[in-house]
């Protein structure tokens, strides 16, 4: 009876509605996606450059390929090697609390939608941590002199999930009231 949206059925003449709550799976397959693409643009920029190299796009964005060993901003990439399990374990724990909230929320769209590019993203950076033993990042922005620290697909997925986190949040707030 379940997946049963929108349909009928007859039991001691009456009609009964069943009705599902949305499941993740639309959810893991936008994560899943981003993955792929951040996995695809990784392995183009790997075979396209060498270490260092930097192609100029325009005025504002080059594509240069660089090895992260830490987080966001290279937050511990100078340590002894234990970040590389630190970040491993902290991308699995966090992936596993992502699905749990997804399953408990799963009709929240937004919020769904947030988590979804957190997760995508989340796993991309695990998958270059194990294989490779850092993320490799590959856009440069950049205004003037002033250069933004080099990024990824996963790292802009992980970024716009926690704005869209952050909004849903002050949503439900504001409806709160």
């Amino acid at each position: 009876m379940r997946g049963m949206i929108g349909r009928t059925m007859r039991r001691m003449g009456r009609a009964y509605y069943f009705r599902d709550p949305p499941g993740i799976w639309q959810w893991l397959v936008v994560a899943a996606l981003l993955l792929v693409l951040d996995q695809l643009s990784k392995w183009w920029i790997m075979r396209t450059l060498v270490h260092g190299q930097v192609i100029k796009v325009n005025t504002f964005i080059n594509l240069v390929l660089v090895y992260n060993e830490g987080a966001a901003f290279s937050f511990l990439a100078g340590a002894s090697g234990w970040q590389r399990y630190f970040f491993i374990t902290v991308s699995i724990v966090a992936s596993i609390l992502i699905l749990y909230f997804m399953r408990r929320n799963s009709a929240q769209k937004l919020f769904c939608w947030s988590l979804s590019l957190i997760l995508g993203g989340a796993l991309g950076n695990l998958l270059d941590r194990v294989f490779h033993g850092h993320v490799v990042d590959f856009l440069d922005v950049y205004v003037r002199t002033w250069h933004w620290p080099a990024f990824n697909v996963a790292d802009s997925a992980i970024t716009t999930g926690a704005f869209f986190l952050v909004l849903d949040e002050f949503r439900r707030v504001l409806r709160s009231r």
